[in-house]
């Protein structure tokens, strides 16, 4: 049995993981609509793995006869000034991820609940991964600065995320 208070945090991080994936649904119309289409095809799959994170989730509650319920989904942004002003909100989302996933962690440890913990060290290392991905391409974003052939071939890369 997982205790309320676990309980309530995980169905948070459940609402945070699909938010996460509307977010970057979002991100990927936007590029969508400025034709940068692998930037929109590495958002749409970056959408795909966090709405995985929620059903992960989802299926760690089910199993610890935990009661799983929905809320209702903020709506994210749909304007962005350019790739690198989305490349920096998207790191610090993913940051923000990070914080509240280390203090389900921390929550977690004090009560005693290392099911629980170690279900979570799988997101705690997911989160290093997905920090150090989108930092990488921030930092190429703030090297391209405004060149339209550094931006295309950056945009041609991206798009091979699917064959990944």
């Amino acid at each position: 049995m997982i205790s309320k208070q676990i309980e309530q945090v995980l169905n948070d991080q459940i609402n945070a993981e699909f938010y996460s994936s509307y977010l970057y649904m979002a991100m990927a119309a936007y590029f969508r609509s400025t034709k940068l289409n692998g930037f929109a095809t590495w958002m749409e799959k970056q959408a795909k793995e966090e709405e995985e994170h929620a059903l992960k989730i989802y299926e760690y509650l089910n199993k610890r006869n935990g009661r799983v319920y929905f809320k209702s989904i903020k709506e994210p942004p749909f304007e962005w000034k350019s790739p690198l002003d989305v490349f920096e909100a998207t790191y610090v989302h993913e940051q923000e991820v990070t914080k509240s996933i280390e203090r389900i962690v921390s929550l977690a440890d004090g009560e005693k609940d290392y099911a629980t913990s170690s279900f979570l060290q799988w997101f705690v290392d997911e989160q290093v991964e997905e920090e150090y991905s989108v930092l990488q391409i921030l930092e190429r974003l703030r090297m391209i600065k405004d060149s339209n052939q550094g931006l295309l071939m950056l945009d041609a890369e991206l798009g091979k995320r699917n064959e990944d």
